[in-house]
């Protein structure tokens, strides 16, 4: 509002305010943002600095480093096609579910993520393991899945699950449900509604959950390391690798902080695809 009685330094000092954007970000805030962007960071240049990159060609290409990376890939990518079959369907059925029972399903959902790895592992064992709520049904059977490969696709399974079905929810949630009530109103039946209408709106969050699943599934460690053990070229797997050359043992120090530089670059990449894929659905 401007009048005869304005004070003329007032708009002079709201005019120079606006120009340098003092209202948006205190200058005081950088000094924490500046230490927590060090926290994050320098940890990673040590060990980029510490890396001996002569050396990386012969530590990435070793029998054990291929075999850990190998494993990891293998197994990420069966525990990512695991969630993506159970997980949208769970997604879904949070996202169109009362909210009560959606409140339910979302908590044991994201109980993973909240919870250290290592009591996963523990759950696991008494779920699966030999003396277990199913294990020792199994074992008659002849069926034993502890510490094997298919004890690592289930324990990253159980942690990956979760970044799969938020990412979805949350982009169904978004579109809302119209959609879907004018192509029933049209007659189309529940499978071609949940075909032809649920999965594309849900495929950015499919794209970004699925990438993130494997990234998580690619870096698990701690729910493996209890449920499927170390064994080399069985459970081993990228993670386990590096813990086992930093205990002494298994492959050289080189070549667990390859390792480790990869698993920095594939989060990295994770990263980058997620941020393009969600610029290009916001266009």
């Amino acid at each position: 509002m401007t009048g005869e009685g304005a004070d003329p330094r007032a708009a002079s000092s709201v005019t120079a305010n606006a120009a340098r954007g003092d209202g948006a970000l205190p200058a005081w805030l950088l000094i924490p943002a500046g230490i927590a962007v060090a926290l994050l960071v320098l940890p990673f240049v040590a060990l980029l600095v510490r890396l001996d990159w002569a050396a990386v060609p012969a530590a990435i290409t070793s029998p054990a480093a291929l075999q850990a990376l190998g494993l990891s890939l293998w197994t990420a990518t069966v525990a990512t096609a695991i969630c993506a079959v159970l997980g949208v369907p769970l997604a879904v059925a949070i996202a169109r579910s009362p909210g009560w029972l959606a409140s339910v399903l979302r908590t044991l959902t994201t109980l993973p993520l909240v919870l250290p790895p290592l009591v996963g592992g523990i759950a696991l064992l008494a779920l699966l393991g030999r003396n277990g709520l199913l294990g020792g049904a199994l074992s008659v059977a002849g069926i034993q899945i502890p510490f094997t490969t298919a004890a690592v696709v289930i324990a990253q399974s159980f942690v990956a699950l979760p970044f799969l079905v938020i990412s979805i929810e949350g982009a169904l949630r978004a579109t809302g449900t119209e959609h879907e009530r004018v192509a029933a109103g049209l007659g189309a039946s529940r499978f071609t509604v949940f075909r032809r209408v649920t999965l594309p709106l849900a495929a950015p969050g499919l794209v970004a959950g699925t990438v993130l699943c494997f990234a998580r599934a690619l870096g698990e460690f701690g729910a493996t390391a209890l449920f499927a053990g170390n064994a080399a070229g069985i459970t081993r797997t990228m993670p386990l690798a590096i813990y086992t050359a930093f205990n002494g043992a298994g492959v050289e120090e080189d070549t667990a902080i390859a390792l480790s530089l990869m698993l920095i670059l594939v989060a990295i990449a994770v990263l980058v695809l997620v941020r393009g894929w969600r610029a290009g659905a916001v266009r």
